[in-house]
């Protein structure tokens, strides 16, 4: 039987070593307090720093899908990239429980572990979801640049979508939560950190053409079903900072929209300039 050690696991911050520490508990037969990045947390507590092995990982890795499913290897790598405090500490608890059940442990929704990990990957998969209807890109340099600030690491499930919908094209998402980014060029992506990037001031031509969003934006409206309730409920307000429709056009930018058409499209807009 294992016993509750009085010290906590440091690792890397990657999957491979936190699958590690998985081979460390069962290879002392113990369940730590915690499991923490040895780089997001200052080493204050006793504890034992577990050093990233390719062969250890692996045997843990290949042992997941053949004792408790593919399922449950699906669900503990997204289980990774959620926000949920402790969240190491929960996988390792889940994978114990499904070594000893099986692949039933995935079943299990009354078991407090599998309920908090159940919970915060059905929040990751959410936020990812709105996140690509919600991000908006920006002409930089001739690249797309789209800026999110996730509660979840989503870059690994936002890569595929963006990636077949802009096939062509040359984008950069940032993470400004995690200091991360998604590059792509035609048919090669990769996620790499970019923390403290700076983007460099968005060109004329780039406000035109957000003036021009907000204008439609604004022109669509009913005003008398205005609902901003509704609204919020369906876009929740922190993902509004990096949407250009809740943005204002810059100062100049309005005057220049008559070159698109040679009218404004919104006749409020059209009287007030005249």
């Amino acid at each position: 039987m294992p016993v509750q050690a009085d010290l906590t696991y440091y690792y890397d911050g990657s999957f491979d070593g936190l699958l590690c520490c998985v081979f460390e508990s069962y290879d002392k037969r113990e369940i730590p307090i915690d499991i923490l990045s040895a780089s997001a947390a200052p080493q204050l507590f006793s504890g034992r720093s577990i050093p990233t092995d390719p062969h250890k990982s692996g045997r843990v890795l290949a042992s997941i899908p053949q004792k408790i499913g593919a399922a449950a290897l699906n669900f503990v790598r997204h289980a990774f990239l959620t926000c949920l405090p402790q969240k190491e500490l929960y996988i390792l608890l889940f994978l114990r429980l499904g070594y000893r059940h099986g692949p039933q442990v995935m079943n299990m929704l009354t078991n407090e572990v599998v309920n908090k990990l159940f919970k915060a990957v059905t929040h990751l998969n959410r936020e990812s979801h709105l996140l690509k209807g919600f991000l908006r890109f920006s002409i930089c340099n001739g690249v797309l640049v789209g800026e999110i600030e996730p509660k979840n690491y989503v870059l690994p499930l936002l890569t595929q979508h963006f990636c077949e919908r802009y096939p062509e094209e040359r984008f950069l998402i940032v993470d400004k939560t995690h200091g991360m980014g998604l590059l792509y060029q035609p048919y090669q992506a990769r996620v790499v950190p970019i923390a403290g990037l700076e983007l460099p001031e968005t060109d004329e031509d780039e406000q035109v053409y957000r003036g021009l969003w907000q204008l439609f934006y604004d022109t669509i409206a009913i005003r008398e079903r205005y609902n901003p309730v509704c609204r919020m409920s369906h876009m929740p307000k922190r993902y509004w900072k990096y949407m250009t429709e809740f943005g204002r056009p810059q100062d100049g930018a309005k005057p220049k929209l008559a070159a698109f058409g040679g009218k404004l499209l919104n006749p409020a807009a059209a009287e007030a300039q005249n």
